[in-house]
């Protein structure tokens, strides 16, 4: 049984929690998730600018929100479930 997710908004007061040894293992998990999937970021990294207090994730300067989102979108793929929208 699929239950509908929503995506992680950037301003979620919750983004503002995760430090860079975090960010570094949600990095490593996309990239071991996404690469069957031929998504492939070999220098994404945690970034020094901030954005609002929360840390940008170095592949477009995006949110951390946008890294969790794409990871919940690998996990559930992986799973055959739909990410409803």
């Amino acid at each position: 049984m699929s239950t509908a997710r929503e995506p992680i908004a950037p301003d979620d007061p919750r983004m503002r929690d995760y430090t860079k040894p975090q960010l570094i293992a949600l990095l490593g998990e996309v990239h071991r998730r996404g690469r069957s999937y031929g998504l492939l970021w070999g220098s994404a990294f945690p970034h020094e600018t901030t954005l609002d207090g929360r840390i940008l994730v170095d592949f477009g300067n995006a949110p951390v929100s946008t890294l969790l989102n794409l990871l919940h979108l690998l996990r559930d793929a992986e799973r055959n479930e739909a990410w409803e929208c």
